[in-house]
């Protein structure tokens, strides 16, 4: 039985269900279609590259999982209040099979298509899932060896490479991309291109002003103010770039923490050296550069730097006491945001208490999304505003 891995993927996209996607993101329907043009074929190429590896026993297992979800049955049901945008196995799916290269293929194609980070990893987070199902079901229905589905990946590799939007390149992270075959569309771009080589200089122009737009339409008006999406973050790429100016935060012991004016550092020590600032539980302060895994409650390595700084704090002044909350806007389902936010509030806790400052943690709580201030329907750019992690100083 003949399986077309790319169209089986691409046949499950319809109009329908692009528009309902494109309604649920935020974004418009051309973007949806022009980030599942990148996504679908990237993440085949990354089924490929797992059965390539010898790996297909493991991609196999996936696939059953994913097939086992009943996703094939309700993929519109995704993007929905209630779907959350990204199948509870979504996550689980992908690290199984990007691991921890994720967050560079996901920037990758954010990059690339101008859609937003929170858009990509939901359409990473139905597309893997949805792939892997369709092996599942071909595996189950034709009872298939791990050999022939090797074989039958590796026969349609360069279909799936072809596949990819030009201009989009993988092989510096999956290090495997075949030589692309010519087609009758790449025949007439490069008949266009000596036709017009004038134009080349003028488009590379414009393509760097509409990347240098894309990374900084999010920042905002005020450069003391640091962003950092919580619930939904995709590694350490789903993150608005905020104008910041470095300083040097002194603490009493001598040391001196590299942070920027506004960050949590300063308006932290701030506070403790403010004789007239009282602690108590409306006094919050917001982790600036804090990030986690795609849906997990892992701190990315590169937000160890701010959770270190934090414990310098609290050994120069071993007076104060902190508790840490954890904070999602308002998408997804209710008891799911208070359980990560709450996962997130314990994983800073337990880095604080592992650096040896765990006398001075009073408490962690997740509030899920008790205290977001934007509905669901609000631009991704608000609502990350509510996706955070926080500590209350409880005595000083």
């Amino acid at each position: 039985m003949s399986f077309n891995f790319l169209d089986a993927v691409k046949g499950h996209f319809t109009n329908e269900l692009i528009g309902k996607a494109a309604s649920y993101l935020g974004e418009t329907e051309n973007m949806v279609s022009k980030g599942l043009d990148a996504v679908i074929p990237t993440a085949l190429a990354g089924i490929v590259k797992k059965a390539e590896d010898g790996d297909t026993g493991s991609l196999l297992s996936l696939a059953k999982t994913a097939l086992d979800s009943g996703l094939l049955n309700n993929i519109a049901g995704t993007f929905s209040s209630s779907g959350g945008g990204v199948p509870s196995i979504g996550p689980s799916l992908i690290s199984g099979l990007f691991g921890d290269k994720f967050g560079a293929i996901a920037n990758a194609v954010s990059g690339f298509t101008g859609m937003k980070g929170a858009s990509t990893s939901s359409l990473f987070g139905t597309v893997v899932p949805l792939a892997l199902a369709l092996i599942g079901k071909f595996v189950k229905e034709n009872n298939s060896t791990p050999g022939a589905i090797a074989s039958l990946l590796g026969g349609q590799k360069n279909a799936i490479w072809s596949a990819l939007p030009a201009g989009f390149s993988l092989g510096k992270m999956f290090d495997s991309e075949p030589v692309r075959k010519a087609t009758a569309n790449v025949t007439q771009v490069v008949e266009e291109k000596k036709k017009n080589s004038w134009l080349l200089p003028l488009l590379l122009l414009l393509a760097g002003a509409a990347l240098l737009w894309y990374f900084l339409r999010g920042c905002g008006e005020t450069k003391t103010e640091a962003v950092v999406p919580v619930a939904d973050t995709v590694t350490k790429t789903n993150v608005i770039v905020v104008t910041r100016e470095p300083l040097k935060v002194k603490l009493p012991n001598g040391i001196e923490l590299d942070a920027y004016k506004g960050g949590i550092e300063d308006l932290l020590v701030a506070f403790l050296n403010d004789p007239n600032a009282q602690p108590g539980k409306d006094n919050w302060f917001d982790f600036s550069d804090l990030n986690f895994e795609f849906g997990t409650a892992n701190i990315i390595p590169e937000s160890r730097k701010e959770v270190d700084n934090i414990v310098q704090i609290l050994k120069a002044y071993p007076n104060v006491k902190v508790k840490v909350g954890g904070y999602t806007d308002k998408v997804g389902d209710d008891a799911a945001n208070k359980k990560l936010s709450q996962e997130r509030a314990d994983a800073v806790a337990a880095a604080l208490k592992d650096a040896g400052v765990g006398a001075q943690v009073e408490g962690a709580e997740g509030y899920g999304e008790e205290f977001a201030k934007f509905p669901e329907s609000a631009p991704d750019e608000d609502r990350l505003k509510d996706r955070r992690v926080s500590l209350s100083v409880r005595a000083k």
